[in-house]
C-alpha cells in the first residue's frame, strides 16, 4: 500500500457521510486505502470493484453506442452507496457512503481527487541509460 496517497484518499472522508475510500488497479490489486479501513477488507473490495468496473464497460452497447468510454458505476444499497470512478490510466477510485451523502458533493470530491491522484500516479518516462554489453 501507498502511504503517501492514503492521505490523500482520507481527505475524500471530509465530506459528511463518506465511509471509506481505495484507489485500485485495474486488475484488482489495492494500491492505497483510507487509513482505517481495514487491509482484508481493502483487498477483498479491490478485487471486486475491478470486476464491478469491467462488467459496467460490457455494458456500453447498452446505450446504443459501443465506443462510450465508461466513467463511473454507482451502486446503492439499502444503507449506503458505493460510487466507483476512474482515476486514470488503470486506476479506479472507490468511494463507499451513507445512504443520506450529498451524491453531488462526493462525486464533486472524488473528481477533485482524482485530478490530485493524476498528478502523483503519473510517472516520468525512463531515461535510456544505454545497452548494457
Amino acid at each position: 500500500m501507498n502511504d503517501d496517497l492514503s492521505w490523500m484518499l482520507d481527505s475524500a472522508l471530509e465530506i459528511p457521510g463518506a465511509l471509506h475510500a481505495v484507489l485500485i488497479s485495474a486488475d484488482g490489486l489495492l494500491m492505497a486505502r483510507t487509513k482505517d479501513f481495514d487491509k482484508d477488507d481493502a483487498d477483498r473490495v479491490a478485487a471486486a470493484m475491478s470486476g464491478v468496473q469491467s462488467l459496467s464497460r460490457s455494458l456500453a452497447f447498452f446505450c446504443e453506442d459501443s465506443s462510450q468510454l465508461w466513467r463511473q458505476t454507482l451502486v446503492e444499497f439499502d444503507g449506503g452507496w458505493v460510487f466507483l470512478i476512474s482515476a486514470g490510466d488503470g486506476a479506479y477510485l472507490g468511494v463507499s457512503a451513507e445512504a443520506d451523502v450529498d451524491m453531488q458533493d462526493i462525486t464533486f470530491r472524488m473528481q477533485q481527487l482524482v485530478g490530485q491522484l493524476g498528478k502523483v500516479l503519473v510517472a516520468p518516462p525512463r531515461e535510456n541509460l544505454g545497452a548494457h554489453s
